[in-house]
């Protein structure tokens, strides 16, 4: 609750430094009011509370994923730096709508009620599509914002109406309540087709937050038009803050009607991870190649929610801080590409690892982790996850699905690699790197691979 709070002040806060005029002192402060969040949150650790007549609750689970969510926009915010130099970029309200976003996020993560569910994702989603057109002198990042609104809109209506549903059945909003009121509900028909209805509908709703097939056709060209800095934030902590918290509504509120959502949930899964990897490899774009990998990844995640059993939360866990660092250095180094060489193409990479060996390397360990390539942290979240379902005996078929459609991963992932050491530069100039930034991608890449080797780190937390 403290984190809730903090960030929301802190937001106001920089709004007002805004009013100087002073860029430079933006990020140093924002970094330190991320850093207090960070450490206020860990405070809370064994320490469960709950507010609001129980409508938030702050556990182990909800510290763990604000933790991950603050550490992902701490260690984005330096890739953020070329905005500094923009004379008319309103910088303070960029970095007041992450917070605030961030507020929706860590409500996601920390609800006890489907009220405060619906009310997070509309305080991260509003901001988001601020976010998504905040480059007004491009007409794709106006498109994106337009779309992402509408659809974001019309899914959140869908959204409601499930809720509704689901208080018609149980008479609660109460997640924990409407667990218990199963029991009751079985023997009325009318009553337990709503219940029903109401799961599925709930399931489409949270499934387009996170970009889940086939509610996902929003998610190439919005990630695409966005500026890349919002989209990294859209790509790690939206998808963290939707995957947990559409992970603990199945467990607290509709864990005895698993049987209902499975075969709905399966399904989902393996489009999504169809859709993703398949949708991934034919792109030219690497940013646009992103998106898609952002969407397969979403299916890797949503196999731990599938398998259902104890080593499911951690899985998460685990699989959301790999992905979160990895998208990160991606992103950061194709933002410094794209500022420099004025397109997110493959070919941009052209020669970087002979003009840029640090952004090379960085892009390399990040891609390798992306894939599940041992030694970095991302082979072990996909090892999780398999573990995970394989405690299924009955659904090693998916776990081959996803092996297989994983190392179809591996050839869009290496792309971008064959074109940073064994394509020339060209006429690319030089990518000029600033300290901090470089510093940032050395503990990301540093991070990546002691998560790949030393996994116990964050996946015992919980």
């Amino acid at each position: 609750m403290t984190s809730i709070i903090l960030l929301s002040v802190f937001g106001i806060i920089n709004l007002f430094v805004g009013f100087a005029k002073n860029k430079k002192v933006l990020l140093p402060l924002v970094l330190l009011f991320l850093a207090i969040v960070f450490g206020i949150n860990l405070l809370d650790w064994n320490d469960t509370q709950s507010y609001f007549s129980n409508m938030l609750t702050i556990d182990n689970y909800a510290v763990a994923f604000t933790g991950i969510m603050t550490l992902t926009t701490l260690l984005l915010l330096p890739f953020s730096q070329r905005y500094i130099d923009i004379a008319d970029s309103n910088l303070a309200e960029y970095y007041s709508l992450l917070l605030f976003s961030l507020v929706g996020a860590v409500m996601m993560v920390s609800y006890e009620n489907l009220i405060m569910l619906f009310i997070g994702i509309e305080i991260l989603s509003i901001a988001m599509y601020v976010l998504a057109g905040s480059d007004k002198s491009s007409l794709r990042s106006n498109e994106a914002a337009l779309k992402y609104f509408l659809m974001g809109a019309f899914f959140t209506g869908i959204m409601l109406f499930g809720i509704v549903m689901i208080y018609g059945a149980t008479g609660t909003f109460n997640i924990t309540e409407i667990g218990a009121a199963q029991a009751g509900i079985g023997a009325d028909g009318l009553m337990n087709t709503m219940f029903i209805l109401g799961i599925l509908v709930l399931i489409i709703g949270i499934s387009f937050k996170i970009s889940a097939a086939p509610f996902h056709f929003w998610a190439p060209d919005v990630y695409d038009g966005t500026p890349s800095f919002f989209t990294a934030f859209m790509s790690t902590v939206v998808k963290t803050a939707g995957v947990a918290a559409f992970y603990k509504l199945m467990v607290a509120a509709f864990a005895a009607s698993y049987t209902t959502w499975f075969p709905t949930m399966v399904a989902i899964t393996v489009l999504t991870l169809v859709i993703g990897n398949v949708g991934a490899v034919i792109q030219t774009s690497f940013k646009r190649m992103m998106a898609y990998s952002s969407i397969s990844h979403a299916g890797y995640l949503l196999m731990a929610l599938v398998a259902f059993n104890e080593a499911s939360d951690a899985s998460i866990l685990f699989y959301s801080a790999a992905y979160s660092a990895a998208t990160i250095a991606a992103f950061g180094v194709l933002k410094m590409v794209q500022d420099q060489r004025r397109s997110a193409d493959y070919e941009a990479f052209n020669g970087l690892g002979k003009t840029n060996p640090l952004l090379a390397f960085a892009m390399t360990v990040a891609m390798l982790s992306l894939a599940g390539i041992p030694l970095t942290a991302g082979f072990f979240g996909k090892f999780f996850v398999f573990s995970a379902v394989l405690q299924h005996t009955d659904m090693l078929w998916l776990v081959v699905l996803a092996v297989i459609l994983a190392a179809v991963g591996i050839y869009y992932y290496f792309r971008v690699v064959i074109a940073m050491y064994m394509q020339p530069a060209g006429n690319y100039e030089v990518v000029k790197v600033g300290s901090f930034a470089s510093f940032t991608l050395i503990f990301i890449t540093i991070l990546t691979i002691l998560l790949g080797i030393a996994p116990a780190l964050v996946s015992e937390l919980i």
